[in-house]
């Protein structure tokens, strides 16, 4: 391959500027690493393609960790934050997920900030078309620009750039969002060296003027008074508050819409790629729901100083005369004028069997892939992606094994093992459903599931490191306090009596009392004074700790049994299968678990205990093989 121009060397390059691409140079930086970040647009880092919101349920526990870690996603969206809401607040703290509505400009910016003052991080605006493979090893990048750059590892975040093909109606252009050029190359020469390639397919609903919407026949949503993402931030909102509004579809809406259908690049075959199940087009919905007549419309703000609106549930690839005068039959949206219309696109991704939990590659070694490259969707999966290819990519060129989180230790360790045991059939998204042990793995305790990871990778400051050294033993002492202190009927049975309790004949723990599903540990906190003093004595006590001491005390029984059926699955984990071991050798095994446990590789018994189609009886072989 013919090189213009040989301009530098690097310990790590990373490909692509999107959400994986910050986190992974973030990351590499921090360590140590000297790194280049390669991006077509240095005005775009981390662009918000389609929503302007971070979180949700179970990526908002994802954002908690990546901060956790050592990670800038929450820092960036607290600092851009025009709406906090905390999901599912009636439901278990299991499944209680933060979300942000972000000021799309300003977290744009905001990234571009923190990178451009990382000591180790080097940018060049260009398009990658091409990778430096020596003995099935990287070795560096191609770009259009006819530059080459050398490194030791190599990052790929493609996004939805690789072969990106936009579709509106009839109509497609190249570009990996509208408005930017696809990028060619790379594709085609991994899949030269062996990689298996596929398409999906994702979409992004209108734009509107919300100048010419109707908010006041919508139903408002406010955020919360107060709360944050990152375990950093103490003080309150930084921007000021926005609110959404909710409206919905109708069946005259829909009739619209349907007569649309036969110019769908979705229903003509145009569109080969897979779209994603959980977030499906508004003619999806209306295809595979034929008989609801109405969908919830989320009219959301862009940012603090625009009148743009992003219209989520309206996602839709049809003509954009048909989606313009559908929209215009929605309640408040009568009048509404288009910034831009909805579109779908299909890119390339690369089914992620092909990678180590490490999420280097096994065919090129020190090439690492994040993000929707992998076949996953949404800001946050991707985040976590680039975070720990990041991480890997400078231990890995540093002689140091590969830092790999455990399904029971945070929703990262999920969604990486989901992709590299299971692989995809369609654009992965997180749910808390996916894991587990979701009492384990809720969005209160990311810090202090990993803290010590990120502090022990040198990604966690001492400053902040001590701070939450102080937070873990106030939490602690807490906890002992409520369990180890009585408290007398005179003194809580008004309060037990006020919100229907049975009220205490005798002295109780303050845990007993707690334990009570009416009773919250502010509520005693009012009522108790020597709670009261004692939370007193704290100096750094925040509603985030007292609400962590209440989850815990009245869940602990939950979490022991949760705790102590994952320690018996992580022994399985402790039991390593080589990775060049041959599985025609065991004749034992099924042909279907022979085949799938030859291309997955998985490196533990533990592993080949989630590949599909590998049964039990086909672990117990394995198991006696190995001596278990």
């Amino acid at each position: 391959m013919f090189f213009d121009v040989y301009m530098e060397s690097y310990d790590i390059i990373v490909v692509g500027g999107g959400h994986a691409g910050c986190e992974a140079a973030a990351a590499a930086a921090n360590m140590g690493s000297k790194t280049l970040l390669v991006t077509a647009d240095m005005t775009k880092f981390a662009a918000m393609s389609c929503n302007p919101a971070i979180g949700g349920i179970a990526k908002g526990q994802i954002v908690r960790e990546i901060d956790a870690l050592g990670g800038y996603t929450a820092i960036v969206t607290d600092n851009s934050s025009i709406q906090f809401r905390m999901l599912n607040r009636s439901k278990g703290p299991a499944v209680w997920s933060p979300r942000s509505q972000c000021d799309r400009s300003l977290f744009s910016a905001g990234w571009r900030n923190i990178l451009e003052n990382l000591p180790d991080l080097f940018f060049w605006q260009d398009m990658v078309t091409g990778l430096i493979v020596e003995n099935d090893c990287i070795k560096g990048i191609v770009t259009a620009l006819g530059a080459s750059f050398r490194a030791s590892s190599v990052i790929l975040t493609t996004g939805t750039f690789l072969g990106g093909l936009i579709h509106v109606g009839l109509s497609q252009v190249s570009g990996g969002r509208v408005g930017e050029l696809s990028s060619y190359g790379i594709t085609e020469q991994l899949v030269s060296l062996g990689f298996e390639a596929g398409r999906m397919k994702t979409g992004t609903p209108a734009r509107v003027d919300g100048r010419t919407m109707d908010f006041s026949v919508m139903h408002e949503q406010k955020g919360d008074d107060e709360g944050h993402f990152s375990y950093t931030s103490q003080q309150g909102y930084i921007l000021p508050q926005r609110s959404c509004y909710i409206t919905h579809t109708s069946a005259e809406v829909h009739n619209i819409l349907k007569e649309g259908f036969s110019q769908s690049p979705l229903f003509t075959g145009i569109i080969k790629g897979i779209g994603p199940r959980y977030c499906p087009s508004i003619e999806d919905k209306i295809n595979t729901f034929a008989d609801r007549d109405s969908h919830h419309l989320f009219i959301e703000p862009e940012g603090i100083n625009t009148h743009e609106y992003y219209i989520n549930g309206f996602s839709s690839s049809l003509p954009m005369n048909i989606q313009l005068q559908a929209l215009r039959k929605v309640r408040g949206l009568e009048k509404a004028e288009f910034f831009r219309p909805g579109y779908a696109i299909e890119y390339d991704y690369f089914p992620p069997v092909q990678l180590y939990h490490s999420l280097e590659t096994k065919r090129i070694e020190n090439l690492f892939f994040a993000g929707q490259i992998n076949g996953t969707t949404g800001y946050e999966e991707a985040a976590a992606q680039g975070l720990m290819a990041g991480i890997n990519a400078h231990r890995k060129i540093n002689g140091e094994l590969p830092f790999v989180l455990g399904r029971e230790q945070a929703y990262i360790g999920v969604l990486i093992d989901d992709l590299v045991t299971k692989g995809v059939d369609e654009p992965y998204r997180m749910f808390t459903s996916r894991a587990e042990y979701r009492i384990l793995l809720r969005q209160d305790n990311a810090d202090f599931r990993l803290t010590r990871f990120g502090y022990g990778l040198g990604l966690i400051k001492d400053e902040r490191y001590r701070m939450f050294l102080e937070k873990e033993r106030q939490f602690f002492e807490l906890c002992d306090f409520v369990k180890s202190n009585n408290v007398l009927g005179d003194t809580v049975n008004p309060f037990l009596s006020s919100v229907n309790s049975s009220l205490i004949t005798q002295p109780r723990k303050l845990s007993d009392i707690l334990l009570r599903p009416e009773v919250s540990l502010n509520d005693l906190v009012s009522v108790v004074s020597i709670l009261r003093d004692r939370v007193g004595e704290i100096d750094f006590v925040c509603r985030e700790i007292l609400e962590a001491v209440e989850i815990f005390i009245k869940y602990e029984g939950y979490i022991e049994r949760e705790q102590q059926t994952a320690n018996k699955i992580k022994r399985l984990n402790e039991i390593v299968i080589p990775l060049d071991f041959d599985y025609s050798r065991l004749k034992s095994l099924s042909i279907e678990s022979r085949q799938k446990l030859s291309k997955v590789k998985p490196s533990t018994i533990g592993q080949a205990t989630r590949i599909p189609g590998v049964s039990p009886s086909d672990i117990s072989v394995l198991l006696v093989y190995f001596g278990r």
